[in-house]
Parts: structure tokens; C-alpha cells; sequence
């Protein structure tokens, strides 16, 4: 068993990962073998992170920070579901 870590890239209309050669030679991996993938959401968003959000929701940039994340709450995690 091998632990990698390696980055989602987009393939036409999908999305793939790259299994680095030393990988796919000492686990004598080929093509159509068959890999489980264990994926580990992140637990913290950077400031890019945050601010991608507020691009995506078209908030106001010219708010406090802390009016930005509540909103963002709201539109994310609506109260009642």
C-alpha cells in the first residue's frame, strides 16, 4: 500500500489524478487496474479559499470580513437543513 498525495487535473470534460512512475512500478500497477481512493476533505480554507466563495456568491467586496463569512454561512448552510 502506497500514500501519495498529488493534485485533481481536468481531462477534456472530467477530472484525474497522476500516479507518480515509482508508484504505478512498485505496486505493478497497469492500465484498467483497479484502485481505491480514500479522499480527506480539507479542514481549514485559506483566505483564496474564502475569497473564491465571495466571487462565486458575487458578494460585496467592500464589507467586513466577518458580514462576508456569515453570509457565506447563510447561502451554504441555510438554518433548517
Amino acid at each position: 500500500m502506497e500514500q501519495i498525495r498529488t493534485k485533481i487535473r481536468k481531462w477534456g470534460n472530467s477530472f484525474g489524478v497522476i500516479i507518480p512512475s515509482h508508484v504505478v512500478a512498485s505496486q505493478n500497477l497497469k492500465e484498467g487496474s483497479e484502485l481505491e481512493l480514500t479522499i480527506h476533505p480539507k479542514d481549514k480554507m485559506s483566505v483564496a479559499d474564502v475569497l473564491e466563495l465571495a466571487r462565486k456568491f458575487r458578494l460585496k467586496k467592500k464589507r467586513d470580513t466577518q458580514k462576508i463569512l456569515d453570509e457565506m454561512d447563510r447561502e451554504l448552510w441555510p438554518e433548517g437543513e
